[in-house]
């Protein structure tokens, strides 16, 4: 048997991953998205009801502040006006029409109609539903407006 004195060995250095291990990472990411997908993808829902619930906010601050302008001026004018823009009244309430400029709700976010309906862009029932004051009865009882929220097709 021969001895070398002094002679080392070198072992060579591993560095990175090896490949069982970027497979097993690739299957624990995969199971986690799988997870987690299907709560990302009703973001989108999400966002559409909170659109509708906030220009619904909007319509209904917008009623209460024309209706107000409306009890403050003494007298029953048809328009009031509200932040340099006339709002046309029905009952002391703003109209169908009057509501969309007083909330300040235009087609470039919302597809609108003069009759009181806002809905999100390219959807059938994802909208509110603006309905005018009304007025029955002698002495006249007036009903104040309703807002009909929809979101099952948002």
């Amino acid at each position: 048997m021969i001895h070398k004195q002094g002679a080392t060995t070198m072992k060579k250095q591993q560095s990175g991953f090896t490949m069982i291990e970027l497979i097993m990472v690739i299957v624990i990411l995969g199971i986690l998205a799988a997870f987690a997908l299907p709560r990302f993808a009703d973001f989108g829902k999400d966002a559409k009801v909170a659109s509708i619930n906030g220009a619904t906010g909007a319509m209904k601050s917008a009623a209460a502040i024309a209706h107000a302008a409306y009890l403050a001026s003494g007298t029953k004018p048809a328009t009031v006006k509200l932040e340099g823009v006339d709002v046309a009244l029905v009952h002391g309430y703003p109209s169908a029409a009057g509501i969309l400029t007083a909330a300040q709700i235009t087609s470039n976010d919302y597809d609108v109609s003069t009759a009181g309906t806002v809905a999100v862009k390219s959807t059938t029932d994802c909208k509110v539903v603006y309905a005018e004051a009304t007025s029955t009865g002698t002495p006249a009882v007036i009903t104040p407006p309703s807002f009909t929220v929809t979101t099952s097709g948002c």
